[in-house]
């Protein structure tokens, strides 16, 4: 079993069977990485997907140095036939359901709202919803957009967090009890991360917009940015829905056994989604769990590396301003930090030490969970995901620059017996990251 980072020397030494494609022509990257370097990390992360005792089935990235792309590639399959035959190969296209990334993705489109006055951070969201939402523990305590996007809302994940469009959240609240909320706290006061909040967020921007979640993320953010993909795969071209990498796990789907040297299980984006039952009954503004604003959002690497220098062009894109600098600084600007105590929050092992608008922020500091590289400082802004074997990080580091974009498309050992040695990642995801910017961010450093 390969644990630490030198390890992969032995593993380059064996050769890989993943397929590394090089970017096209014309893709927009800049050759910026010596192509003897570029090798030496095509090796490097082509060794960690190839992992015999931790294989991984798919993986694409992207680095940015000095808010340039200065590499980006593929390795494995978007979707595992019988054979390698039958298999078909990440592209700098493939799409990938990125998770929980997406919700740094929707707090976007938000912040557009926002700026165009349409949303206020701090208003009482019942007011958007048009009903009341209050923790019955804490009626006297509004729940605002704020305390939503920093998860202090008091909002928890043990009633649910996504339902069909026969439902309204008006209902599920109502029904829900005391599963949906902190007893102990009140919003703003206590950190603990919940899918729900952004279920509510996205209902919220249908409300004040009058446009279906994913539509409306279309016209804030991807169509802008000339992006494929979105939130509802059912309305995607063929080729993008061809593109669509299925996500896999080495564990069976009945009893959740890990099998390392077993095959590969498709957990989800195998069959592509068909509308919902019901959907053409949704009433806007009533329930946009149904497009998943909290994880479900298709995309490639190559899409989140234009988002990325967007965001390291103070919002501009091209010859438009997408959003202003003064509201990139407010989504970034922390809200919320953890206590030496930690008294103030569930960090999940160190992993949340401090948080923004839609946004984790990374310091870095050694031994507390939450470092995105080995022996060295990236301190950064940015999202990570995880669900359904994907594994996901967009991570950016506004002072120098740089920025990286990771995308694993399934996961082929237990996270739990492969953990971290330095953060609260799972070692996969250290390795590449690691790699990642010793390789094309750093470059000055050794890889594994």
């Amino acid at each position: 079993m390969i644990n630490k980072m030198t390890g992969l020397l032995g593993l380059l030494l064996l050769g890989t069977t993943w397929t590394a494609l090089a970017t096209p022509p014309g893709s927009g990257t800049e050759p910026r990485v010596p192509q003897a370097q570029r090798r030496a990390l095509d090796a490097a992360l082509a060794a960690i997907v190839d992992d015999p005792a931790h294989p991984l089935a798919s993986l694409s990235v992207l680095a940015i140095r000095h808010g340039k792309v200065s590499y980006q590639q593929q390795f494995g399959y978007r979707h595992i036939g019988a054979t390698p035959a039958d298999s078909l190969p990440v592209t700098p296209a493939t799409l990938f359901r990125i998770a929980s990334v997406s919700k740094m993705m929707t707090t976007l489109g938000l912040m557009r709202l926002v700026e165009q006055g349409k949303l206020s951070l701090d208003q009482d969201v019942g007011i958007y919803l048009g009903f009341s939402l209050r923790n019955p523990h804490f009626p006297q305590q509004a729940v605002t957009l704020r305390s939503l996007l920093s998860h202090t809302s008091s909002l928890r994940d043990a009633g649910g967090y996504a339902w069909g469009p026969e439902r309204s959240l008006r209902d599920v609240f109502t029904a829900g009890g005391d599963l949906m909320w902190d007893a102990a706290m009140p919003p703003g006061r206590y950190f603990t991360y919940s899918n729900l909040n952004w279920g509510v967020i996205g209902t919220v921007m249908e409300k004040v917009t009058g446009e279906r979640f994913d539509l409306l993320m279309r016209r804030l953010l991807l169509d802008p940015l000339d992006v494929r993909g979105g939130y509802h795969p059912a309305t995607f071209p063929a080729e993008d829905m061809a593109n669509t990498a299925t996500l896999y796990r080495k564990r069976t789907l009945e009893t959740e056994t890990w099998q390392p040297h077993g095959p590969w299980i498709a957990q989800a984006d195998a069959v592509y989604q068909r509308p919902p039952a019901g959907i053409e009954r949704y009433v806007i503004g009533s329930n946009a769990t149904v497009f998943s604003p909290t994880g479900g959002l298709r995309i490639s690497a190559a899409d989140l590396g234009k988002i990325m220098q967007m965001l390291l062009d103070g919002g501009r894109y091209q010859h438009q301003q997408l959003l202003q600098p003064a509201s990139i600084a407010l989504m970034f600007a922390r809200q919320w930090q953890l206590t030496p105590d930690g008294s103030n929050g569930d960090s999940e092992r160190g992993l949340y030490r401090a948080w923004g608008l839609g946004n984790q922020q990374f310091d870095a500091l050694a031994g507390q969970g939450n470092g995105l590289v080995e022996g060295a400082s990236f301190t950064a802004v940015g999202h990570l995901g995880d669900a359904y074997g994907l594994v996901s990080a967009f991570v950016l580091d506004f002072k120098n620059r740089n920025g990286m974009v990771m995308l694993v498309g399934g996961t082929g050992s237990d996270p739990a017996q492969y953990p971290g040695t330095y953060s609260a990642m799972g070692r996969s995801e250290e390795l590449i990251l690691t790699a990642l910017y010793r390789g094309a961010i750093a470059n000055n450093q050794s890889l594994p």
